[in-house]
């Protein structure tokens, strides 16, 4: 059973699950009425393909609850590049040098970047840090 949450709570979970395990570039852009497959697309970057692969495998996980799983996934073999397509949300995750070769954000300037809440002091964060390890 699927749990209910808005789609700015959708946006703002899969940010601050980005954010959590060190993602980074996180952009969260709106192209509703320019692009026929997707409402938004979330791109952020991965140091490296181990990295991109463990955000990716992340937000699958912690997405389930509320959105399934993916309804296709590619790029999870080789992993400098991993989209994830939940239909109105589409996340893809770079390393930062296919990032900057492919430019998404280019391509969609006609969009609208969406705020996003990121708790810079996530649970996680609080954690270890006041427990000193």
């Amino acid at each position: 059973m699927k749990k209910e949450l808005s789609n700015n709570q959708i946006l703002n979970l899969i940010a601050q699950g980005i954010f959590d395990k060190k993602g980074q570039n996180i952009l969260v852009l709106d192209v509703t009425g320019i692009n026929t497959m997707t409402d938004v697309f979330v791109i952020a970057e991965g140091t490296s393909d181990r990295h991109v692969k463990s955000l990716a495998n992340y937000l699958i996980t912690l997405l389930e609850p509320y959105l399934g799983l993916p309804y296709h996934s590619e790029g999870l073999a080789h992993s400098d590049w991993v989209v994830l397509d939940y239909y109105d949300i589409v996340i893809h995750l770079l390393t930062s040098e296919l990032r900057d070769r492919y430019s998404l954000e280019k391509l969609w300037t006609a969009g609208h970047i969406v705020d996003v809440i990121i708790d810079i002091h996530s649970p996680y964060e609080s954690t270890t840090s006041k427990s000193g390890k």
